[in-house]
């Protein structure tokens, strides 16, 4: 573990060539400061580590840390071409959470009991349920009184859960509303 006086070397060492070591990482990452930061730290970093370097006399100090600091960064930038870019999710394409195939078979299912219904029947549902109208709406649509509108859809309904419900009378069948 490095001494306290190599932590005062590369204080020292800050002071004098941080800022040139700051600008030089900035300018090599294309303006990203924060990355840049980043790099000069661990060019302190390794400069702790190698204090020897630093004292030797072979070379400059400064060449040796701006040295460091343009591998750090051709490393940075070749560590992020090999990975594959993350790609967020989008908001509109969410993932798929289970199977549709039960929901297609439930639609078809419905649908045919909808086309044994009465005309009438169908229509007064197609207006509450599938038009999202109002009774009162569904009747001024229809050009029928409320109260038909009202009585069609039950027995509309009715006939619906009878066509859904199985044969041996469990409850594995679609739900109907009440």
């Amino acid at each position: 573990m490095p001494d306290p006086a190599d932590e005062a070397l590369v204080r020292a060492i800050y002071s004098e060539h941080g800022r040139a070591l700051l600008t030089y990482a900035t300018r090599l990452l294309g303006g990203d400061r924060v990355a840049a930061e980043d790099i000069v730290q661990e060019t302190l970093v390794r400069a702790w580590r190698n204090p020897q370097v630093l004292t030797n006399g072979r070379g400059s100090t400064r060449g040796w840390l701006l040295t460091v600091t343009r591998n750090l960064v051709t490393d940075r930038i070749r560590a992020r071409a090999a990975r594959p870019q993350e790609v967020p999710e989008a908001p509109e394409n969410p993932p798929v959470e289970r199977d549709h195939a039960e929901a297609v078979v439930a639609s078809v299912t419905v649908l045919t009991a909808l086309e044994d219904l009465s005309e009438d029947h169908r229509g007064v549902l197609d207006q509450i349920y599938f038009q999202g109208r109002s009774l009162g709406e569904a009747a001024a649509a229809l050009g029928i009184p409320a109260g038909t509108v009202k009585s069609r859809s039950y027995y509309a309904l009715r006939a619906l859960r009878e066509k859904l419900t199985p044969r041996d009378g469990s409850r594995d069948g679609l739900e109907v509303p009440a």
